[in-house]
C-alpha cells in the first residue's frame, strides 16, 4: 500500500470512527483506543490506522491496558495490507477468527447521488429512532452503550420502512462531513425480497445528500454476500478491508 493509499484509507477510517462513536474513545498518535461495553467491534478495538507515535509493540500494550482498564478485551481493528499489520502478528496477536460478525469485513465506497431516491411515502428518515427501529436493529431495550453508539454523533438519521404501524427495514445513517456513512441496514425475515432494503438506501441516500454528502460509506463482513450484492448493484464498489486482531498474551 503506497503512501498516498494509507494517507486515504487513514482519512476514510477516521471519518468512520466519528460517524460510530464509542463511549470511551482515546487517542494515541493517530491511533483510537475505544471502547463502548461490548457493543459491535467497531466500538471497542483499537483504530490502527496512522502512526500511534510510539513504536507498535509499544502502542499495542496501551491498547492491553486501555481494555483491561475498560471492561473488555483487547482488540485491533488492523487495515489489511497496512503498515501495522505485520508489527501487530509480530507482537504475538492472532486474527480473531471467533469474532462475532466474522474476522474480516469490506469498507465499500459509492456517490449516494448515484441512488438517491424521491421521499416514498412509507420511507422515514428521522431525527430520533422509534422503537420499532431500535427493535429491530438492536433490541427493544437498548443498553446505554447502544444508545451512545447508536443515537449520538452530530448528523444522524433513523431510517425506516413502516407498513401498518410495524417497522419492517431499518438502517442509520450519519453524515460526517461529505461523508454518508451507512450502517445497521436490517429487514424483517418475512418482508425479505420485496426490494425495501433498497428503497430504504434510496431515501437514505437523498437524505445524505441534502446534508452536504457527495461520498458514502459502508462496512459488511465479507462473507455477507447478499449485502453486498445489493451494495454493488448501488455503484459501491470495495475501497480497503481490515480484520480484527486479539492478544494472545492478554
Amino acid at each position: 500500500m503506497h503512501d498516498a493509499g494509507v494517507q486515504h484509507v487513514t482519512d476514510l477510517e477516521q471519518r468512520c470512527a466519528d460517524a460510530w462513536p464509542a463511549l470511551v474513545d482515546r487517542p494515541l498518535g493517530q491511533w483510537r483506543l475505544r471502547a463502548a461495553g461490548g457493543f459491535t467491534g467497531r466500538a471497542n478495538s483499537a483504530l490502527t490506522t496512522g502512526d500511534p507515535g510510539i513504536p507498535v509493540v509499544d502502542a499495542l500494550a496501551e491498547v492491553i491496558d486501555f481494555a483491561t482498564a475498560n471492561g473488555i478485551g483487547p482488540a485491533a481493528h488492523v487495515v489489511i495490507g497496512a503498515p501495522a499489520e505485520a508489527e501487530v502478528e509480530a507482537a504475538g496477536w492472532r486474527v480473531d477468527v471467533d469474532h462475532p460478525g466474522g474476522a474480516e469485513s469490506l469498507v465499500m465506497t459509492g456517490r449516494p447521488a448515484g441512488f438517491a431516491t424521491p421521499k416514498e411515502a412509507e420511507v422515514d428518515i428521522s431525527d430520533f429512532p422509534s422503537p420499532g427501529w431500535w427493535e429491530l436493529v438492536a433490541r427493544p431495550d437498548p443498553t446505554p452503550a447502544q444508545r451512545h453508539v447508536l443515537a449520538s454523533g452530530g448528523q444522524v438519521g433513523f431510517g425506516a420502512v413502516v407498513r401498518d404501524g410495524r417497522v419492517l427495514a431499518a438502517v442509520r445513517g450519519a453524515v460526517v462531513g461529505d461523508l454518508l456513512h451507512v450502517a445497521r441496514l436490517a429487514v424483517r425475515p418475512e418482508a425479505r425480497r420485496l426490494g425495501l432494503a433498497r428503497r430504504l438506501m434510496g431515501g437514505l441516500a437523498a437524505w445524505g445528500v441534502d446534508r452536504g454528502a457527495t461520498t458514502c460509506a459502508l462496512q459488511v463482513a465479507e462473507h455477507n454476500k447478499p449485502a453486498i450484492t445489493l451494495y454493488e448493484s448501488l455503484g459501491c464498489v470495495e475501497h480497503h478491508r481490515y480484520r480484527y486482531w486479539v492478544s494472545n498474551h492478554a
